[in-house]
């Protein structure tokens, strides 16, 4: 396209702007109709995210409560802790226990008495043979290419048939004085003396390897298993981790006193487990009613409108929450068989709040119902976990409709660009048209002049 054509020289019109302005009126009307249709359609998109992760936030505080044993949860308390701390796990039964530290657990730990100039110092070849309790013994292999110090750690540490010993060097003054000389020290990686060890073995080639085997070996430690007494009882373990002395409690010993030093284990029911809960699932609760009411609400004043206004999708949530939270539970064994009978209350506006001293009467008076209300056959959070995971599922309606949604939204991005092919094309034609009208124009502008020209010198002839 010249520039004199497509500034409108010969017609004096402006045909860009006017081609811009015939093809703008042109397709605005589908452009606004598939743009109103994205935003409806990302908006709603965006709904049932909020909506699907306010309920699986939920979910997460409702399983907390659905699981029956966080009424039996149990908490260990010890009196003196610089002795034995302990912690519960499931099967622990509430009860108070004297414990006495006997002794701890240690592993065996043997030094050479053979003083080495330095980790470097050839010792010796052959195979060092090591027994660790009952377990399976293993060699080493000793030759010229590990006959050092550090050649004889290296390779105990690494063989990979190791079961339970780790060697290490110390660099220390030589006896007597007058300088520095290098140990090897072995140490069993486990207490107890189920785990203790003993070294033997062959010589071949260079001698020297004997002075590593148990007889010449300095122990430092021997193997010691930990004992305690419970209530007077002796109880003897390989390890300082007792976790089979009092079904369901793990006690930790942390030191051994010279002087008999009995203190207080108590086991007792954990009421703030239960407390926390059941507060975490209120939160939840009105931070998933908060977001309903926001995507549902419709403002008559302002005409502002939620993103899910009218959705039957969220009337029926809401309807199936509702139902599960507010309905007597039918499986209760006695009485107390409503959130609000345990000093749970949903108010006019929807909002739960949890009455503590009423809540708390009822869990130090009637555990049982409580965990009732929540956790059995019909239970509150039987009834809401049943509802969220039908919905929640792959698969679900979330799901069904996330997909169907993001469908929508290729489809229009594909009308979109079919609109804008159209308009290039009208674009292209129109300014095909405007172009060659101007030209035409401007000959018929340039023959008018000559003409007129022409008959201005007839008439002055």
């Amino acid at each position: 396209m010249s520039i004199s054509a497509s500034l409108g020289i010969g017609s004096g019109i402006d045909i860009n702007s006017l081609v811009t302005q015939l093809v703008t009126a042109d397709g605005q009307p589908a452009i606004n109709a598939l743009d109103r249709q994205k935003s409806a359609a990302s908006s709603r998109l965006s709904a049932l995210g909020q909506l699907k992760s306010a309920l699986s936030d939920f979910q997460t505080a409702v399983k907390k409560l659905n699981d029956p044993g966080t009424f039996k949860s149990q908490q260990a308390a010890s009196s003196n802790e610089t002795l034995a701390t302990a912690k519960t796990s499931l099967g622990a039964v509430s009860g108070s226990y004297a414990i006495e530290v006997m002794q701890l657990a240690k592993p065996q730990k043997s030094v050479t008495t053979t003083e080495f100039s330095d980790l470097n110092a050839v010792v010796g070849e052959g195979s060092l043979d090591f027994t660790v309790g009952t377990k399976t013994p293993f060699s080493v292999t000793i030759d010229s290419t590990n006959n050092t110090l550090a050649g004889i750690r290296d390779a105990i540490n690494s063989a990979t048939d190791n079961n339970g010993v780790s060697a290490s060097i110390i660099n220390v003054d030589k006896a007597g004085g007058g300088g520095t000389v290098s140990k090897l020290i072995l140490s069993a990686k486990e207490p107890g003396t189920a785990n203790s060890f003993t070294v033997s073995g062959t010589e071949s080639g260079a001698a020297g390897l004997a002075q590593l085997f148990t007889p010449q070996l300095n122990e430092l430690n021997a193997g010691l298993d930990a004992i305690i007494k419970v209530d007077g009882q002796t109880a003897t373990r390989s390890t300082n981790s007792l976790s089979d002395v009092i079904p369901g409690v793990t006690i930790d010993l942390k030191s051994a006193p010279t002087v008999s030093t009995p203190f207080k284990l108590d086991i007792s029911l954990d009421t703030k487990a239960i407390t926390d809960a059941s507060t975490g699932f209120v939160d939840a609760y009105n931070k998933l009613q908060t977001v309903m009411k926001n995507l549902g609400k419709y403002d008559s004043t302002t005409k502002a409108a939620g993103a899910l206004v009218g959705d039957s999708t969220l009337r029926s949530i809401q309807a199936q929450i509702r139902l599960a939270t507010g309905s007597a539970v039918s499986s209760a064994t006695s009485g107390t068989n409503s959130l609000a009978m345990i000093g749970i209350n949903i108010d006019r506006n929807g909002v739960m709040a949890l009455d503590s001293t009423k809540f708390n009467s009822t869990l130090n008076s009637n555990l049982s119902a409580l965990s009732e209300v929540f956790t059995s056959s019909d239970g509150v959070t039987n009834r809401l976990n049943t509802a969220l995971t039908q919905n929640l599922q792959s698969g679900g309606v979330f799901d069904g409709q996330t997909t169907s949604l993001n469908n929508r939204l290729k489809s229009i991005t594909d009308n979109r660009d079919k609109v804008q092919l159209r308009l290039d094309a009208l674009q292209k034609t129109l300014l095909k048209q405007f172009t060659a009208m101007d030209s035409a124009v401007g000959k018929f502008k340039s023959t008018g002049t000559y003409l007129t020209q022409q008959f201005t010198k007839t008439t002055t002839a």
